[in-house]
């Protein structure tokens, strides 16, 4: 059996409406995947089935969740080695755990992407890609920076935030 991570874009399904996490569980478990468990309630699953291309494993759980929530979400998966890995390439672990986010991208970014928020960012911010997912040092609180909003799905592809304490816990998680 092989581990997985599988991470929501979003779990909002309307004003005032989230998914539970026991639902997602649920969900997961009905696919036949195994041992499912949540971190936080924030879209975050870690789960263990068959060795499978992550492409066919995505698209099973975005499936499932828009039948059983009524709304299209995408969903990164990784191999649990794969975390693991994310998690020791975070090149600013000095910086504060709610303020280091990395974006898991779907598609890895090519390395221009770093120029192109370069006119988003505070001279204080540090941007860079390990593996083609973008990590970033915010240096404060991520919504106070316009920054963030310039981490679109239609700017930068499909992949979600996830910030270094919710990377770290998932990495624990796994083992």
């Amino acid at each position: 059996m092989t581990t997985y991570v599988a991470l929501l874009h979003s779990i909002v399904l309307g004003p005032g409406r989230r998914v539970a996490m026991s639902d997602l569980r649920d969900m997961t478990e009905a696919l036949g995947y195994r041992n499912p468990r949540t971190l936080v309630s924030t879209g975050n699953i870690v789960f263990e089935a068959a060795d499978a291309p992550l492409g066919d494993i995505e698209a099973k759980l975005e499936a499932a969740f828009k039948a059983r929530f009524g709304k299209a979400v995408d969903i990164i998966v990784r191999r649990g080695g794969d975390w693991l890995k994310l998690a020791e390439a975070n090149p600013f672990p000095d910086g504060e755990g709610s303020e280091v986010i990395v974006r898991v991208m779907r598609k890895p970014l090519d390395r221009s992407v770093l120029d192109a928020l370069g006119k988003y960012t505070d001279p204080n911010q540090r941007l860079a890609l390990t593996a083609g997912d973008l990590w970033i040092d915010f240096a404060g609180k991520p919504s106070e920076w316009k920054l963030l909003s310039a981490l679109t799905t239609k700017r930068m592809g499909i992949g979600t935030l996830r910030n270094w304490n919710t990377v770290r816990g998932l990495a624990e998680m796994i083992g």
